[in-house]
Formats: C-alpha cells, sequence, structure tokens
C-alpha cells in the first residue's frame, strides 16, 4: 500500500483514482477539512499510511490517495486540500471543490477541530449542498479536553442529521467509530436557506441548471454561477460538457435571474456567506460549552515574545542559531565515522575488482571518481539532515511556522509578495527543491512564481558544510572552544542576509516582470502542540532526510564521472580542470575569488557539498577527491594557495547566492512548465552573487 500524490487540478484527481488498479467494489470516500485540524493525521490513521503532517495551515496541496478494509469492504479515501470554503478563490478550494463535485465520492468526511467547531460549519453546508452522505468528524478531541470546552456531539447530529464523530487522531480514538460509521452513512436532512431574494434567482435558474443534475448538484451549480459576474468563465463549466451556444443561453438566463432580483455576483456571494454564517450559529447553539473562558491564555504568553513586535525578530534568529548550534556540534561525529566507513569500503572494493583483472583506469575511474563523489556526499549531508529535519519538524509541529510567517507577513507585503513566501523559505532550509515545491501553498500564480524564483537565496543544507569550514577556518578559530556556538551565530548572520536578498529580489521581481499587488493573506494562529517525537524522527528521516539524500546521490554519479574525467585527462601535461581553471582565473580575481573556485562552483552544480572537495583537489592535484578531515590542513591548503579573509567572506557569499543545484533547476522546471523561469531561478541569485562580491573585493581593495 503506497501513497499517491497529485499536482493540482481535477484532472489530477481523477487520475489517482485511476493510479492504481482500483476494483469495481471498491468505495471512495473524500477527506475534506479546514487547514490545520488535522485531515492528514485522520488520513494516516485510517489507511496505515504515512502522510506528511504538520502543525501549520496550507500544507496539502495535493490530493493523496490511501486504502483500506473495514468488515469485507475495501476503502479508498482521498486527502483533499485543506480549505475554508468551496466558492473557489484558490487552486486548494478548487481542487477540493472539483472532487467533491465531481469525483463520484460515495461518502465525504469533513474533518473539523474540537475546539473551534463553528469555524468548520460554513464547510461542512456547502459540501452537503453538493453530496448529502456526509460524515462530521471532530478531531482533537484530547486538546478541546485540556481546554476544558464540552461539546454536545449527540445535538449537533440530530440538528445536521448526519453521523458525528468525536476523534483524537494523533492517539488513534474514535478511528474505528469512524470506520463504522462508513458502514452506514446517513444523509443530511439539514437545509440552507438563504436571503429572499438569493431563493428566488435559484428558482428562476434551477430550470436551467437541472440539465446538468446527473454531472452536479443542480442548486450548487446556480449557486456558482449567480455569483460569477462571467458565468460562462466559471471554473466549473469547464467539466460540463455544452456547447457554446448553450453556455452563452445559460449565461443569459443568470443575469435575467440576476437582473430580476436587482443583485450582482458580489451580493450574492456576501448573502452565501452571511447565510452559512447563520445556518452554523443555529447548528451550534447550546452545543458547546467553554467551562474555563482562560484557556488560551498560555499560548497568548508565548506569543507575546514569539509574535511580539520588540521580540519577534531576536526570538526567531536565536531559534535559528539555536538549530545550527545543534546541527553543527552533533553532526561533525557521524560524519567522521561515515567518511572513515566509505574510505574502508571504497579501499576493499577496489582492491576486490581489481584482482579479477579490471584495469586499473576503469577501477579509478569507479571507485576514485564516482563512488568517492557518492561517499563524500553521503557522509557530508546524511548527518546534518539527520538533524536539522528533525529539528525543523518539531518546530513545524510546535506550532512555530505560523508565526514566523505571521513576523515575515509585513516584509513581504512591502515587496508586494505573499505571507506564505515565507513558510516555502524556511523549506528551503533543508533543501531548496522542497521549498520549491512548497510555493504550491501560495494562491497566486505571481507571487507563487516569486516565491519559487527567489527559494535559492536561503542556503540549503548541502551548502552549509562549505560555510561552516570556512567560517571555522577564517573566522572563528578550530581551537576556540565555543568555535561551534559562534559558528552557529555567524551562519545565521548569513542566513538574515539571505533572508535581506530574498525580499530584495522579490521587491525586483514584483516591480518589473512580475508586476502586481500583493494578494490578501489571511493566517490562522494553530495551538501550541506538544510534537510526537518518535513520529517525527522516522517521518523527517524517511520522508525528507533519505528522500532528498537520494536525490543528491542520483545526481552525483555523473558529476563524479565529469569530475574524475577533467582532472585525470591531461593536454600539453596539464589536466582539463587546471586549463579551465585558468581560463577562469581573471574573473574569479575579480570577484575577490580565483578560477579554481569558480570551476569548483560550476563543477559542483549537481550538489554543492563538493564545491570545496573539488578546489582541494585542484589546489593539491590529486586527481580524485581527497577527504581532509584535519580542519588545521584545509586552512594550510587554502593560505598556501592565496586565500584569505575576503576570499573566504567571498565564496562563502557566492555560496549563499548562486544558482541552485540540478536538483532544484528540474524541479523549478516541473513546477512552472517553462525553461525561461527556469534559467531565471539560475541567472537570479547568481548575479545578486556576482555583484556582491564585485563590492566586497572592491571595499577591500580601497581599505
Amino acid at each position: 500500500m503506497g501513497l499517491t500524490n497529485s499536482s493540482v487540478g481535477l484532472n489530477s484527481a481523477k487520475e489517482i483514482l485511476t493510479a492504481k488498479k482500483k476494483s469495481p467494489g471498491d468505495i471512495v470516500i473524500a477527506l475534506a477539512g479546514n487547514p490545520n485540524v488535522g485531515k492528514s493525521t485522520v488520513f494516516n490513521a485510517l489507511t496505515g499510511m504515512n502522510q506528511h503532517t504538520g502543525n501549520w495551515p496550507g500544507k496539502t496541496v495535493s490530493c493523496a490517495q490511501g486504502y483500506f478494509s473495514h468488515e469485507g469492504k475495501n476503502f479508498v479515501l482521498v486527502d483533499l486540500p485543506g480549505t475554508y470554503s468551496l466558492l473557489a478563490h484558490s487552486p486548494e478550494e478548487e481542487v477540493a471543490r472539483d472532487f467533491i463535485c465531481f469525483g463520484k465520492s460515495a461518502a465525504i468526511i469533513v474533518v473539523c477541530d474540537a475546539g473551534c467547531i463553528e469555524r468548520s460549519m460554513n464547510l461542512l453546508l456547502q459540501v452537503t449542498e453538493i453530496n448529502k452522505n456526509v460524515i462530521l468528524c471532530v478531531n482533537l478531541m484530547d486538546e478541546a479536553k485540556k481546554k476544558k470546552i464540552n461539546i454536545d456531539l449527540a445535538l449537533i447530529s440530530k440538528r445536521l442529521g448526519i453521523k458525528v464523530i468525536a476523534t483524537s487522531a494523533r492517539s488513534n480514538k474514535g478511528i474505528e467509530e469512524l470506520k463504522n460509521a462508513l458502514l452506514d452513512v446517513t444523509g443530511c436532512s439539514y437545509e440552507i436557506t438563504y436571503g429572499e431574494k438569493t431563493e428566488q434567482a435559484i428558482f428562476l435558474l434551477e430550470s436551467e441548471t437541472e440539465k446538468f443534475k446527473d454531472i452536479i448538484n443542480p442548486r450548487f451549480l446556480a449557486l456558482r454561477l449567480l455569483s460569477c459576474e462571467d458565468p460562462s468563465e466559471s471554473s466549473l463549466m469547464k467539466h460540463i460538457s455544452i456547447s457554446n451556444e448553450e453556455k452563452e443561453s445559460l449565461a443569459l438566463t443568470v443575469s435575467d435571474a440576476k437582473a430580476s432580483v436587482f443583485m450582482s455576483g458580489d451580493d450574492f456571494e456576501d448573502d452565501i456567506v452571511k447565510s452559512l454564517i447563520k445556518c452554523g450559529e443555529e447548528i451550534t447553539a447550546g452545543a458547546i460549552e467553554y467551562q474555563n473562558g482562560q484557556y488560551s491564555k498560555r499560548d497568548e504568553k508565548i506569543d507575546r515574545i514569539l509574535t511580539g513586535k520588540i521580540f519577534a525578530f531576536p526570538a526567531m534568529f536565536l531559534l535559528l542559531a539555536l538549530v545550527f548550534y545543534i546541527t553543527i556540534t552533533f553532526a561533525n561525529y557521524p560524519s567522521s565515522l561515515l567518511s572513515m566507513g566509505f574510505t574502508k569500503a571504497e579501499e576493499y572494493l577496489y582492491g576486490l575488482i581489481l584482482s579479477t583483472g579490471c584495469p586499473v583506469f576503469i577501477c579509478d575511474f569507479i571507485f576514485k571518481g564516482v563512488f568517492r563523489v557518492v561517499g563524500w556526499i553521503v557522509s557530508v549531508m546524511l548527518p546534518p539532515m539527520a538533524i536539522f529535519f528533525p529539528l525543523f519538524t518539531l518546530l513545524e509541529d510546535w506550532g512555530y511556522l505560523p508565526r514566523v510567517a505571521f513576523n515575515l507577513d509585513r516584509c513581504f507585503k512591502k515587496c508586494d509578495s505573499c505571507g506564505k513566501q515565507s513558510l516555502t523559505m524556511c523549506m528551503g532550509f533543508g533543501c531548496n527543491a522542497a521549498g520549491v515545491v512548497g510555493c504550491r501553498i501560495i494562491d497566486s500564480e505571481r507571487e507563487r512564481l516569486i516565491a519559487i524564483l527567489t527559494n535559492a537565496f536561503v542556503p540549503c543544507n548541502g551548502r552549509f558544510p562549505a560555510m561552516i569550514t570556512l567560517i571555522t577556518v577564517f573566522f572563528v578559530g578550530f581551537a576556540s572552544g565555543v568555535s561551534g556556538f559562534l559558528s552557529a551565530l555567524y551562519l545565521a548572520l548569513i542566513i538574515v542576509a539571505g533572508i535581506g536578498a530574498t525580499l530584495l529580489a522579490s521587491k525586483l521581481l514584483s516591480k518589473t516582470v512580475l508586476k502586481g499587488k500583493p494578494s490578501f493573506f489571511t493566517l490562522e494562529m494553530p495551538s501550541y502542540r506538544r510534537p510526537q517525537i518518535a513520529k517525527t524522527l522516522v517521518r523527517s528521516i524517511f520522508d525528507r532526510t533519505i528522500f532528498v539524500l537520494g536525490r543528491a546521490v542520483v545526481v552525483a554519479i555523473p558529476a563524479g564521472a565529469v569530475i574524475w574525467i577533467l582532472s585525470n585527462v591531461t593536454v600539453g601535461d596539464v589536466s582539463v580542470l587546471n586549463h579551465i581553471s585558468s581560463f577562469l582565473d581573471p574573473v574569479g580575481r575579480l570577484l575577490g575569488m580565483d578560477g579554481v573556485i569558480l570551476m569548483a562552483f560550476i563543477l559542483g552544480l549537481p550538489a554543492n557539498e563538493i564545491v570545496i572537495p573539488i578546489a582541494i583537489m585542484a589546489y593539491t592535484s590529486s586527481g580524485a577527491l581527497t577527504e581532509i578531515g584535519d580542519v588545521s590542513l584545509i586552512s594550510e591548503i587554502l593560505t598556501s594557495n592565496g586565500w584569505t579573509p575576503v576570499t573566504a567572506l567571498c565564496v562563502i557569499v557566492f555560496s549563499l547566492m548562486h544558482s541552485p543545484c540540478t536538483t532544484t533547476l528540474l524541479t523549478v522546471k516541473k513546477e512552472t512548465g517553462s525553461i525561461k523561469w527556469t534559467a531565471v531561478a539560475a541567472i537570479l541569485p547568481t548575479i545578486f552573487g556576482v555583484v556582491a562580491c564585485l563590492l566586497i573585493n572592491l571595499i577591500a581593495s580601497i581599505f
């Protein structure tokens, strides 16, 4: 049993149901809900799968499919993107709405937060207008109990005429009851009544929409057409096969219905929203009791520090520095062990293959070229990622990431971009490719593109080792007892510079090629929750660390082959590698570096982890990457080849701002579908890096 993901869109949702062989007896169930109500946790509990869950809104940006059996029946569960409404103003809302309308699901489970059921009534009522077979899953009951919130689920069930199941999905409570409810789903008996004019317009239009009753609920279609200024352009109509003449006739009928009651599309939408809120209040009235009116005081006290005007940004900086300090301190030893293991494995395999009569140059190519590069990347990347990703995920589960978005929202708004970009930027710390994919949570296509193009301005996990090494050698000193702490602080300052560059680049893009005003950004602050440490470790290692490492290894294999060939093929007794570095040297000197460093950045495009090793290989003329565990020896090699603190600073800055790795660029191409924007994603940070290095070198030459 596996997890199938789709990209945003109805066709993708349909593809989910055919991605695996689906027997005719399978029962399709849709899982809907607001963001951050534990919907994906319910999905995991029902299917036994491990879809990524997180304590921040907007995480699920595509549909996912899982399977489970109960009492002899087979169910196909489709996890829809989190949405507050089916009025479809964003890609997530459109995916959820389209699947509910056209996905042929036998029933729909609507998940809500027990701490704020009223908020979910809007979505629930809209769902019941499309499909009456609904189950309300009231999740996070454990948190509601801690807050002393009493809920009369039986009363809500009676008023709606549907089954209401209480769950605490994180601890698997109520999941069996939810499965049992699916065996006999009752149709919702509650009828929504809108304003008099809206009801009159629906009556006038339903005779036309009734033609499509086999495709979509006529009443819901009438509501959506009435709330559109141009009914023929409604996104729902693309799923209904009618001629242009029929579309024009339908649009004319809609216009006549609006004119007869003197209301515009906005008037209808306002009335729909007001009516849904009123109905939601009627359903929950007297069913919810708050015994402790102070239940949110703890969160408010924490938020005074983490989101307050005075302490918000210092707290962000210190938390960032702490994460880096833990990563740097605890990654060194396992990295050394892995490096030793790969070295011994290389020696053993090299001797074994050589003993079979394999030519020496082939053994060198395989083991000193490809195998050594792969070994270096694994030993350098794996330990930091295995530490960084769990720490990042713990902050996510705790509920801190939405606070980061809240703090940075004003900054991004001033740059005419979206506050959600801060969330995707945080994802980029682990892997820029993951950050690019995460940009799907941004509704506006323009703002999503800005976020994609600027994601590489924050360094990924692969760029940290080189930065840390150079900080230690040239600015902190490896003999200092507090070198790890100082390195973390310096690295945090570099990250702040990267965030500043992200904001500047976003501003430039929004004022030039991607002009526009920032869209409205509604952010829900989740409650602080105790992270599930065991699940966090498993999920972050397998879902993130291994996934990212696997992609890095794939691109490292051809990189290792190319590097070995360039360093071992000679022209005039000089390796091709040295010829390239000599050619690039004038440009490198202009940027405060040298040709070897520029060549290392170019050859390190598949994986940023090997930039410094390539430079050391060129300086030592070793013909292969060489493991140098002694930081003082690295210092000796670099300084003997003309490196100064200015050189190190330029390399650090260029590491921060240059083209993202091959994996990220391929991800940009997949997300944008454009070679042009992929090229911009590569060129934009490089231009920033070049300008910054020119300025640093110019200032250094003056003083």
